[in-house]
């Protein structure tokens, strides 16, 4: 009998503390949901945003009133805000026209990084073909090739072809680089679909072709969403292969950017607004597609 309630005890002891751990999280719960917790974190969002709000002020400032302080003196004094430094700079046709240029290469080189990634992860995911997981072990090594390897071989076979200083190579430079991501992305992605699901679909008479249009991309369209988001917010911002392969004639907005700083002071008055203007186009594709943008980064994090 002693024996016997000896080996009783320790679940026994163990109850209180489960109940310790059950009221801990409980606690955590509670503290989260909390308006303390909320305030916290609407407090680390505006620091967060604080550089933003500084340079969007400053943009509105003139190159006297920024000479005299900060972008924080408009606290104080909010008739200095002028709109005439976004005046000035939508008047210079370099600048418009690298916007303009900067679509022309971003969106070609998001839109072949999503279709060509999709068909290759679909490939990947469901069809059966010699040496493919070794092929996959290829892609998935190519993730770690850094585009300053590729500078200089690429720029002499582009010269020797006649795509040197031409959007065509800039965004096949950018296509070629955001394959091996996207490939690896979505491969994951499609394998997590029931295959069930699939072997339905083609009982019903659906080729692969069919399958991957009608079944496959509806469903990864979350992670489609987010690759497409991650790849032109890259394409629209990179500056070392612009500066390297685009049309020095009519360069993208970095490059554009860049080249208008004046030999002496910051041209602060220029850059401000130019910056802030670049960044108008990636936040309005992320805000258009932030709810699928989540959907994307949370799949496969909950069975």
């Amino acid at each position: 009998m002693a024996t016997a309630a000896a080996t009783v005890a320790p679940p026994v002891a163990a109850a209180p503390a489960a109940g310790r751990r059950a009221a801990g999280r409980a606690g955590f719960a509670k503290l989260a949901a909390s308006g303390l917790v909320r305030v916290f974190l609407v407090a680390a969002a505006l620091f967060w945003l604080l550089p933003t709000l500084g340079l969007l002020l400053s943009s509105f400032l003139s190159p006297t009133d920024l000479n005299k302080g900060g972008w924080w003196q408009v606290l104080t004094a909010p008739s200095r805000l002028t709109a005439d430094n976004y005046e000035r700079l939508l008047a210079n046709d370099t600048i418009t026209g690298s916007l303009l240029s900067t679509v022309a290469i971003a969106v070609p080189a998001t839109l072949l990084v999503l279709v060509l990634g999709a068909f290759a992860g679909y490939a990947f995911a469901w069809l059966e073909f010699p040496g493919r997981d070794w092929l996959f072990l290829v892609v998935v090594g190519l993730l770690v090739v850094p585009v300053q390897v590729a500078l200089i071989p690429v720029s002499e076979l582009f010269g020797s072809i006649g795509l040197f200083e031409t959007t065509a190579g800039v965004v096949l430079f950018h296509t070629a680089f955001g394959l091996p991501f996207a490939v690896f992305l979505l491969r994951n992605f499609f394998a997590q679909i029931p295959r069930e699901l699939l072997e339905a679909a083609r009982l019903d008479g659906a080729g692969e072709l069919r399958l991957f249009t009608r079944v496959v991309l509806p469903l990864g369209g979350p992670a489609i969403a987010s690759l497409g988001i991650f790849q032109f917010l890259w394409v629209w911002n990179d500056m070392l292969v612009a500066l390297v392969f685009a049309d020095s004639a009519h360069p993208p907005v970095t490059v554009a950017l860049q080249q208008q700083v004046r030999q002496f002071g910051n041209n602060i008055d220029v850059l401000a607004p130019g910056a802030f203007l670049s960044m108008v186009v990636p936040l309005v594709v992320f805000f258009a597609f932030q709810r699928q943008f989540v959907s994307g980064v949370m799949a496969g994090a909950i069975k």
